[in-house]
């Protein structure tokens, strides 16, 4: 058996992750990627294939980690004004640590249940 290289690895874990959610109208799927620079998330709905809202870092100033806490309490905020609060978190493969925790703590105390 061949070993995975860390790209296949985190693939296997996106679909593993995929398989088992999927975003609503009333319970879209809240999506978060982190690249080495930025963070970008989604609120998604699976059912219609739509983005219902969505925030990133780009525009913070600071530190990478003072950008994803600014990106969760904006796409909290955008997510209240179109009359979401429940989500689904999908960490999209990525360890639920550093900025990813970071952006989900911000996002629940600006008002997303998840």
């Amino acid at each position: 058996m061949s070993r995975q290289t860390p790209q296949q690895k985190k693939l296997r874990i996106k679909r593993k992750i995929r398989a088992t959610i999927s975003g609503t109208e009333t319970r879209p799927r809240l999506s978060v990627f982190r690249s080495n620079n930025y963070m970008y998330a989604q609120l998604i709905d699976d059912v219609n294939g739509a983005t219902i809202a969505a925030a990133s870092d780009m525009q913070a100033k600071g530190t990478k980690m003072a950008g994803s806490i600014a990106a969760g309490k904006s796409l909290a905020a955008a997510a209240k004004a179109k009359g979401v609060t429940k989500v689904v978190f999908d960490r999209n493969g990525f360890k639920y640590a550093g900025r990813i925790k970071a952006f989900a703590d911000a996002a629940r105390e600006a008002g997303l249940d998840f």
